[in-house]
């Protein structure tokens, strides 16, 4: 049976490369786009946010229950 703490521990990578290919694919769009730059921007802004928040959200979690 599967558990919590598994499934947690295989979301981790998945929200990781998730928000890194978020970031790349924001920048990449910010590059080319000049009318639209600020939206990208603040959407790269928002994944870089996001990625911090859920890091520590887990580092805290992992501490907690170690």
């Amino acid at each position: 049976m599967i558990t919590l703490e598994k499934l947690a521990q295989a979301v981790v990578p998945l929200i990781q490369v998730g928000c890194i290919f978020r970031f790349i694919y924001t920048t990449i769009r910010f590059s080319g786009a000049d009318e639209e730059a600020g939206k990208y921007k603040k959407r790269a802004r928002n994944a870089v946010i996001f990625y911090i928040l859920a890091e520590s959200i887990w580092q805290v979690n992992e501490r907690r229950y170690s």
